[in-house]
């Protein structure tokens, strides 16, 4: 039988409003553990079962976070990105200014306006291997070939979900440079496109195919997803100039923090 209060207030909304408050009052700040199912329980007077709903309805709407069986916390909120093709056109048009400018705009600030120095985290892997066969095929890379990979990995604070992408480069082009397969002169002032700016490739356009689907289960902790929550993935493929394709990047992101604003001019008649 449900609890209810004398106003009629059933035991689960009451010890929610109380989670809710506590959070609001920041007696729970963010990243901080929440009681067991058991502790809140005696705490507030009410079973186990509804405690455990409680728990399970935070975390559906972002609120707490944790899997289940393991260590609840109050959820470090997203920052909410926003990707819009404009952004090709000022990154491009970035290319051919001095370093000081190049340095001082990139893919953190176009995506949520944060600063590559006011990040928690910022990793980049560089690793040349064969590439997966679907991204071979793109950029016509033969069975001989290779590819370098670029996994970007970064955290806006501590205990946050992570944001991601990987990115393939043909290991013939970018090999003219050497410096560009060195992670560590990471973050590049003026990013892939000045990057391949330096191999006499002038990109032409660039077509993001965008698809969604369930994040897997490893997706959904390092991405720090709530439930019922679907994973958008992004491969952006640029092309240069006489059509070649030059890169493939493969960017997941989580619908519920992502915007995408796609702007088509149109001619006049």
């Amino acid at each position: 039988m449900t609890r209810r209060s004398p106003s009629g207030e059933t035991a689960a909304a009451r010890l929610e409003a109380e989670l809710r408050a506590a959070i609001t009052r920041g007696d729970l700040r963010p990243g901080d553990s929440v009681p067991t199912t058991a502790e809140l329980a005696a705490m507030h007077g009410v079973n186990k079962n509804t405690a455990s709903k409680v728990i399970s309805a935070l975390k559906d709407s972002g609120i707490l976070t944790g899997p289940a069986g393991g260590r609840t916390r109050v959820r470090v909120q997203p920052r909410q990105v926003t990707r819009s093709n404009d952004r090709y056109h000022e990154e491009k048009a970035r290319v051919l200014l001095p370093e000081a400018d190049r340095a001082g705009y990139g893919a953190a600030e176009a995506d949520t306006g944060q600063s590559v120095r006011e990040l928690h985290e910022d990793l980049y892997r560089y690793e040349v291997v064969s590439g997966p066969s679907d991204v071979r095929k793109i950029l016509g890379v033969t069975d001989e070939g290779r590819v370098l990979q670029r996994t970007y990995t970064r955290r806006h604070a501590a205990g946050a979900g992570v944001s991601m992408s990987i990115s393939y480069l043909p290991y013939d082009l970018v090999s003219q440079n050497p410096d560009l397969l060195e992670a560590r002169r990471e973050p590049w002032p003026g990013g892939t496109m000045h990057q391949l700016y330096t191999v006499g490739i002038e990109l032409g356009r660039i077509d993001d195919h965008i698809t969604a689907s369930t994040p897997t289960p490893e997706e959904q902790a390092q991405f720090d997803i709530p439930t019922g929550v679907p994973m958008l993935r992004i491969r952006k493929i640029s092309y240069d100039i006489t059509g070649r394709a030059v890169e493939v990047a493969d960017i997941p992101v989580s619908a519920e923090r992502t915007e995408l604003i796609y702007r088509t001019p149109l001619e006049r008649w």
